[in-house]
């Protein structure tokens, strides 16, 4: 199963974040398409460039494994998970689902307390849609066998 693995990635912490879930997957079986290793870290990279690079590794991914910590998830990432719900929409067989990742204390803090568990309504039911959110990394594995068990 290929995995298109979403998440902020402009700081070297973020980007090492994604190298280590990266390694994991990879390390599971999965092939990953990871956007900050497409395309080299350049202040000259056109919006239009990764709009065409990222969305190529969406529409070949049949999952989506999208990192949501932070008080707000990374805009990106956002828009990563609007696309992918609509691909899995118009064809649930060729395309998974998503699993989001969320290892956030304060998302934690406000797990079943608030709705969505302290996540966006809106991106909340939008993941819930398709796939599921988890709280580990672990967890992510877990939840991205039970998609790969269903091709």
């Amino acid at each position: 199963m290929n995995i298109y693995l979403a998440g902020p990635l402009f700081s070297v912490a973020e980007r090492a974040f994604l190298d280590g879930v990266a390694a994991r997957l990879r390390g599971a079986g999965y092939e990953v398409f990871v956007p900050h290793e497409q395309i080299s870290e350049q202040l000259s990279v056109s919006a239009e460039e990764v709009y065409r690079v990222d969305l190529a590794g969406l529409k070949g991914a049949s999952a989506v494994l999208a990192w949501i910590d932070g008080p707000v998830i990374d805009d990106g990432t956002a828009v990563e998970i609007g696309i992918f719900t609509q691909l899995v929409a118009s064809d649930p067989v060729r395309w998974r689902g998503i699993v989001a990742i969320a290892t956030d204390l304060r998302l934690h803090r406000r797990r079943g307390v608030l709705p969505g568990d302290g996540v966006n309504l809106f991106a909340a039911g939008a993941i819930r849609s398709v796939g599921e959110i988890v709280w580990s990394v672990d967890e992510a594995l877990a939840a991205l066998a039970r998609l790969a068990s269903r091709m």
